[in-house]
């Protein structure tokens, strides 16, 4: 599943978001990428699911995309990524397949308020990295996407407590889901869908 090309691609991202870090690069211009052990909680969710399909609302530069392709190969399904800057488009694209997972993640192009509307199909697991502010307003939209079962993860929801504090209230208030924040790196929501 992790083969020596997911490792040797997973390790060149973690060094580049290191340097961007250490230089002070503004956030746009960074990666932005999920923390290694977010990376790894990722990868162990959807490792052991049968078919597992997962969308990805923004997917930067492809580090956290990785982990979850690298996990849904294992017992098949695949990684439908969002992302619209056109800098990390093409990141995406060459650092997907430098890993060799080209057959378990697509990329959409574009932004995600209007990609997602028009996606056909229905997902077993939402990631959700795009803009804090919009967090709210992505979730609506990829709920009619999900089934009974299927699990949205919200990132950075303790680091940005100021601003996404009352996407997790609404979460945890919501009585069709079940829904709890995990204190993992820069803090996760984690929402069920009960009905």
């Amino acid at each position: 599943m992790l083969d020596d090309r997911v490792r040797a691609v997973l390790a060149r991202l973690e060094q580049e978001d290191a340097r961007e870090r250490e230089a002070g690069l503004p956030a746009a211009e960074r990666s932005r990428a999920v923390a290694p052990t977010t990376g790894r909680f990722l990868f162990s969710f959807v490792a052991p699911q049968t078919d597992c399909e997962v969308l990805e609302l923004g997917g930067s530069r492809g580090y956290s995309t990785i982990w979850l392709a690298a996990g849904v190969r294992h017992l098949g399904g695949r990684v439908l990524s969002v992302e619209h800057d056109p800098r990390k488009v093409d990141a995406w694209r060459r650092n997907i397949t430098d890993a060799g997972l080209e057959g378990w993640a697509d990329l959409i192009e574009g932004d995600a308020k209007e990609a997602v509307p028009a996606i056909d199909d229905v997902f077993d697991v939402v990631f959700l990295d795009a803009a804090n502010k919009q967090y709210e307003e992505l979730f609506g939209l990829a709920r009619d996407k999900l089934e009974p079962g299927a699990l949205v993860i919200a990132d950075d929801v303790t680091l940005h407590a100021d601003t996404l504090r009352a996407y997790t209230e609404a979460r945890q208030a919501d009585p069709t889901l079940l829904s709890t924040t995990v204190p993992l790196d820069r803090g996760l929501e984690l929402s069920v869908v009960l009905r």
